[in-house]
């Protein structure tokens, strides 16, 4: 049996959109993005809710070695908070949160936070998020190397700041930098590795 090339694309994936190819419901899906080839899947996902970067492709070896837990790959989020984020909330997730997975008490490992203004060149999201006048928003740029389910917006509301909007901006080195939501980029292997520090000897 002749292997199918290997292929590496990168997406922005809107606000709304399911890490996935199958329809289901009204959503739309990663099939109405692009034409990619029929043997390629999202490596890990982004909720419908949840914007930002994807990574697709038929490399099995590396769908394992960015999703299994040995592994820690850095992964950064823009998040739109609701109320103005203190300085005691960026502490509290710089050490780490209590939060609750699959039902379970879990600890998340210390994240690195910093408040940051509002960011240049992000589009505004549609529909656009609720906005309450007598309470502000803020942003933080957050970088965790954990993936579990809802983390990011988990670990806001534990220091008492809800996330109200939610972008991965990158992995590693691998970014959305210069991209529009709905965009669709193949790269080679050797620049997929190499933004994503990843030696070939790994494999």
């Amino acid at each position: 049996m002749i292997q199918s090339p290997l292929k590496y694309f990168i997406a922005y994936k809107p606000y709304g959109m399911l890490s996935q190819f199958t329809k289901e419901g009204n959503n739309t899906t990663l099939a109405e993005l692009f034409s990619f080839p029929k043997d390629v899947y999202p490596v890990g996902r982004l909720d419908a809710d949840s914007e930002g970067l994807l990574l697709i492709t038929n490399d099995k070896k590396l769908n394992h070695y960015l999703l299994h837990p040995t592994f820690k790959h850095t992964r950064t989020y823009l998040a739109q908070v609701d109320g103005a984020v203190t300085d005691t909330a960026i502490a509290q997730l710089n050490k780490g949160v209590t939060i609750t997975v699959e039902g379970k008490t879990y600890q998340t490992l210390p994240a690195q936070t910093e408040a940051v203004e509002p960011p240049a060149g992000i589009p505004d999201r549609v529909p656009p998020i609720r906005v309450r006048k007598s309470i502000p928003t803020s942003w933080i740029r957050l970088s965790i190397t954990e993936g579990k389910n809802h983390q990011v917006r988990k670990m806001t509301a534990k220091v008492g700041f809800p996330t109200l909007r939610l972008i991965r901006v990158q992995i590693e080195e691998l970014s959305l930098a210069g991209m529009k939501p709905s965009e669709v980029r193949e790269l080679k292997q050797e620049e997929i590795f190499k933004l994503l520090k990843i030696r070939s000897s790994n494999f």
